[in-house]
């Protein structure tokens, strides 16, 4: 769906990673370019199936690249072809939302004067340090998603020019009420692709939440390759009847998670969840057990999460990124795209 830009700034989003297709960077990537009303996006990504149907509807212009087999493939296609369309689109900025678009942006950047934001989201950074490191070396700005990934970006031994912490932001939902459930849930939702998640763990874990609350209910939302591993490994620890596989704090739910990475930064521990050893049963089954039986505290964490939560509205991170556009467009040198400086004013006010 094609978009009129007017006199607003024109951005250039990068990304491998974009709805239809599911996941944490496609979903800061759609976020990031429908929210910021004050730029004009073009997005340049991958093709994925039903792709065609959901850019019809997704309110901003996508340009994709065939999706080859190899990713390394299709993310040499993905720089190639963003260049091309940065020739057509003239871009006074640049966002790239992966470090594996961070060299079309270089190019941009060096060639267009077009400034450039780069998005760090973590295991990326451990995935590809020295990708990462020149990645972070030649953006205008780099944003960090959590504290503990501005940690990863250091580690690389790059000193980005200006680093920002940013975190997702949350899908608010509407505030209908609804009757309890007929027993004690825990609520999970994660892809199943990915062993660190810890599905493991909850399953030792709710086998010991059992022996305090006999009618637990475990409700896993995501799936992936793991799901028959899971179920499998849920029948040999006995909690097959009590699991089921088919966003928490926003519904004023407590929330229990691992007192690392990013949850450092979303959970206040005490005040608004509750931070564990993700690796250790006991302590997992430990606070999960102390939420279903204390529902005081439930009620306080849940209240004070929701609270929290509010402050992370989408609207709201989309704004802070486009600031930060915006702010580094009002001094780029005029041979950035004639009238950068002048549009970025205008998409200011």
């Amino acid at each position: 769906m094609a978009s009129n830009g007017g006199d607003r700034p024109r951005l250039l989003v990068l990304t491998p990673d974009f709805p239809p297709a599911q996941g944490g960077v496609q979903v800061i990537a759609h976020r990031l370019a429908t929210g910021m009303q004050g730029l004009h996006a073009r997005v340049v990504t991958l093709d994925q199936r039903d792709a065609a149907g959901f850019d019809a509807r997704s309110g901003v212009e996508t340009r994709r690249v065939r999706n080859r087999a190899s990713r390394r493939a299709a993310n040499a296609l993905l720089n190639a072809a963003a260049l091309r369309e940065a020739v057509r689109f003239r871009p006074h900025a640049t966002l790239s939302a992966h470090i594996v678009a961070s060299p079309a942006a270089a190019v941009v950047r060096a060639a267009l004067g077009a400034p450039a934001v780069q998005y760090f989201h973590a295991n990326e950074i451990t995935d590809k340090p020295r990708l990462a490191a020149f990645a972070a070396s030649r953006a205008d700005a780099v944003v960090a998603v959590s504290s503990y990934c501005s940690g990863l970006i250091a580690a690389t031994g790059a000193s980005p020019r200006c680093l920002r912490l940013i975190p997702p932001g949350v899908e608010l939902p509407e505030h209908r009420p609804s009757p309890p459930p007929m027993r004690p849930i825990v609520l999970t939702i994660a892809r199943l692709r990915d062993r660190y998640k810890g599905h493991d763990v909850l399953i030792g874990a709710v086998a010991r939440v059992r022996a305090r609350v006999p009618d637990v209910q475990w409700v896993v939302i995501g799936e992936g390759p793991l799901r028959a591993e899971l179920e499998a490994l849920a029948r040999s620890a006995g909690v097959a009847d009590a699991t089921r596989f088919l966003e928490a704090a926003a519904h004023e739910k407590p929330v229990v998670a691992g007192n690392v990475a990013g949850a450092l930064d979303a959970v206040a521990d005490g005040e608004s969840g509750l931070l564990v050893d993700p690796t250790d049963e006991g302590a997992v089954a430990g606070a999960i057990t102390t939420l279903l039986q204390d529902r005081e505290l439930a009620r306080r964490l849940g209240a004070a999460g929701a609270a929290r939560a509010r402050s992370y509205a989408w609207p709201l991170i989309a704004a802070r990124v486009q600031a930060l556009l915006l702010e580094l467009l009002a001094r780029t040198p005029p041979r950035a795209g004639r009238g950068a400086r002048e549009a970025a004013g205008r998409g200011a006010a």
